[in-house]
């Protein structure tokens, strides 16, 4: 250090389709694949309103519904009538289904869309035939006219569901303002956000949002970063701060220097984060698109043997092809396929808003089976910072002024000591008096003039070389525990002693007393001494504790516990990375704005140990709904299919095409519910 130095005795570490990108201008790009769900939404809409129109005549001119009705009316080519509304109806109302059908053939990927257009094809054609003539029996069309309406309105309404999922993603893309107060020759002149550079200087008013990531050269307020980071409380910045694009200003007026633009921002950067897990392979899903194949491919073979088997049994043709098309119609995958992406999207925006950001889906469903958690001490569970822990009377000195007058000389340096006692003495709102003749001591600590008093604070070498000696248990303790002591000395007499370590954040004690409570084992990492090592792991009641480890050696410890169990490793996620890489799922804290953490599967942005703990809640709740929605979606078709083949048409139950299509949407929405239920 330029002016003096102690020797510590601490030493050591002092679907995803649905989601929305992010360009320079911070506005919403097209969801990726090029689909624009809302012009989907629209189109389904229309086709729902137009179809549902033509089916009231389709309807009215049936003989079976005016049957049901008690009335008749009927006039001379009355069924083709019908049959050339119905005509429109499938091929305008039919044309996403049959359009997906034709993709789903190309993909060579059958699925939904094979399923509902061989349904409503078979069904079409069939009564085309009894009304050309070609083939005796009875016509459905308003069977086939009013399944169409449902499944695109049950298409709708899913639809709207999805969108829904990802509204929080959306809801990011949106935070970023559009224009900004750029300072030009002293001037505020607004221009759209795109238009900046790094080093621009721009003017936030007072409730307005922070445009781009930057520098604070002017002013004070505090701001609201609860949409980015998750922290709830307002964070004071001041000139040297760093501010997060997005970010809500308080009561102050600020000028920042801009330090980042458009896909080098947080937010730019934690919106591709998600976009990139919510699109990211799940095991889970993996299942799931397996097992939608598989029912498609039952759902035919079932719809063909129904068709057969009614007919070789003596049923009508139009019995036979009515049971086929509800086996097809009510066996479609679109909730087994949906079952999984729904709550990936919900869970990834739900992490995102509350600065958890998922970098490894994989990693992230993996979370809800480890065993251990081993986390880094500096930064991680301490503030990386010395701190007084006890200021120690020795003489007739009050505490609080023995304090403020050892902050008065360690004022003037920068070594983490001398800042360790000025920002103890701050904290306790002590008023830090004026120093005259500040000289450094090399290797031994700093002296000066305060109040009209020579005063020294030195380290305990420095006092033995002064023939001075401190027998108190209060210190004997401190050094006991590891921790760095210093003393207030005035010409031959010991005024005080000061024992200063590493801050332990308040928050790490509810993390591991968490985690632990969840019946997880919580570990700890360090290159510090043993002694400070024991006294860390003591006060946080930790399982156990690797002291003395260099970097590098990390990964090895980490290795040594997975021997046994599933582990997860919380660290800074600079030199903590080979560790992070190592474990079943590597967790980074304190990346402040920073969220490209290469190393790290899951990145804390609001740099609270707390949040692991939240991590692994998020995980657990994230697979039951994955694992709900796959047991209702393949359990529904096990009751579903065989009563649309007929197997109960004895008794009388028999299933419609139309009432096969509520039901179908009516598990698909119940999926997309749950799914939005994680929050």
């Amino acid at each position: 250090m330029p002016d003096h130095h102690y020797t510590s005795a601490a030493g050591g570490e002092p679907s995803g389709e649905h989601a929305a990108g992010a360009h320079a201008g911070g506005g919403a790009a097209p969801a990726p694949g090029g689909h624009d769900h809302a012009g989907m939404l629209t189109d389904y809409w229309r086709r729902f309103l137009v179809s549902l129109v033509l089916t009231i005549p389709i309807l009215a001119l049936t003989p079976e519904v005016q049957a049901l009705a008690g009335v008749e009316f009927a006039f001379p080519g009355r069924e083709y009538a019908v049959f050339l509304l119905a005509t429109v109806v499938y091929l305008y109302g039919g044309w996403p289904f049959l359009a997906g059908f034709a993709q789903e053939l190309r993909l060579r990927s059958i699925g939904m869309m094979t399923l509902i257009a061989l349904a409503i094809t078979v069904a079409y054609a069939y009564s085309a035939a009894v009304v050309l003539g070609l083939t005796p029996g009875m016509g459905f069309f308003w069977e086939l006219a009013t399944l169409i309406d449902i499944m695109l309105l049950g298409h709708y309404i899913e639809m709207r569901s999805v969108m829904g999922a990802s509204r929080a993603l959306e809801a990011l893309v949106r935070i970023m303002p559009s224009e900004a107060h750029l300072l030009r020759d002293g001037e505020a002149v607004d221009v759209p956000v795109g238009d900046l550079v790094v080093g621009d200087m721009v003017q936030v008013r007072p409730g307005e949002k922070v445009p781009v990531d930057g520098e604070v050269t002017g002013g004070a307020s505090s701001l609201n970063e609860a949409m980015l980071t998750g922290e709830s409380r307002p964070v004071r910045r001041s000139p040297g701060d760093r501010v997060i694009g997005g970010a809500i200003n308080g009561e102050g007026a600020l000028t920042v220097r801009v330090t980042a633009t458009g896909k080098e921002t947080y937010l730019a950067q934690v919106i591709e984060l998600v976009r990139q897990a919510q699109e990211s392979k799940s095991r889970t899903q993996d299942l799931a698109n397996t097992a939608a194949f598989v029912l498609t491919v039952t759902a035919v073979t079932v719809g063909a043997v129904t068709l057969g088997g009614w007919l070789l049994l003596g049923q009508a043709l139009a019995f036979a092809v009515e049971r086929a098309v509800t086996v097809m119609v009510i066996s479609c995958p679109h909730a087994l396929g949906l079952a999984v992406p729904l709550v990936v999207a919900v869970s990834t925006s739900l992490a995102a808003r509350t600065g958890l950001l998922i970098r490894d889906r994989q990693a992230f469903e993996a979370a809800r089976d480890l065993d251990v958690v081993i986390f880094d001490k500096t930064g991680t569970l301490t503030e990386g910072r010395f701190g007084v822990t006890a200021a120690i009377p020795l003489a007739d000195m009050p505490e609080e002024t023995a304090l403020a007058q050892a902050a008065a000389l360690e004022g003037l340096s920068e070594h983490p000591i001398a800042r360790g006692i000025v920002d103890g003495a701050r904290r306790r709102g002590l008023a830090i008096p004026a120093v005259t003749g500040f000289r450094a001591l090399p290797g031994r600590g700093v002296e000066g003039d305060v109040e009209g008093r020579l005063l020294r604070v030195v380290s305990p070498g420095a006092l033995e070389e002064q023939g001075l000696k401190v027998a108190d248990t209060r210190v004997s303790q401190a050094e006991a525990r590891g921790e760095t002591v210093v003393f207030l000395v005035e010409g031959d007499r010991v005024l005080a002693a000061f024992s200063l370590a590493d801050v332990i954040r308040p928050e790490a004690r509810e993390a591991v007393a968490e985690l632990r409570s969840m019946g997880y084992q919580c570990m700890m990492l360090t290159g510090d001494s043993r002694t400070v090592a024991a006294a860390v792991a003591a006060d946080l009641a930790l399982d156990d504790y690797y002291a003395e480890v260099l970097p590098h050696e990390k990964a090895e410890r980490v290795r040594e516990v997975q021997r046994q169990s599933r582990v997860a490793m919380v660290g800074d996620g600079v030199n903590d990375a080979p560790a992070l890489v190592q474990a079943d799922v590597g967790i980074a804290i304190g990346a402040g704005t920073d969220v490209a953490v290469e190393s790290a599967d899951i990145v804390l942005v609001r740099s609270d140990p707390r949040d692991v703990a939240n991590l692994m809640r998020l995980s657990k709740r994230t697979y039951r709904k994955m694992a709900q929605n796959l047991l209702w979606a393949t359990g529904y078709n096990v009751v579903a299919i065989p009563l649309a083949a007929g197997v109960l048409s004895g008794v009388g139950i028999v299933l419609t095409p139309a009432m096969g299509a509520v039901l179908m949407s009516v598990s698909t929405v119940i999926v997309a519910i749950n799914a939005r239920l994680l929050r």
